[in-house]
């Protein structure tokens, strides 16, 4: 995948999470703006998640970092 693991980014900011289609990906003007790209590493047979897959890991994500901020 692009960019660095998904858990290896800061997701504790405020942050905009932009997610592409999988076919096209993110359009490049919009990627050109972006200030970091992340993927979320995937193992097995599956080749891709669908973009409501993708949202609920992200999502996940900046939550559980956001969660063990506060302990």
């Amino acid at each position: 995948g692009n960019g660095k693991k998904i858990w290896d980014t800061k997701l504790t900011v405020p942050t905009a999470i932009v997610l592409g289609g999988e076919n096209k990906g993110i359009r490049p003007h919009i990627r050109r703006e972006l200030d970091e790209l992340v993927h979320i590493p995937i193992q097995g047979a599956v080749n891709s998640l669908n973009v409501s897959a993708t949202a609920a890991v992200a999502l996940f994500e900046a939550v559980r970092q956001r969660e063990n901020r506060r302990t």
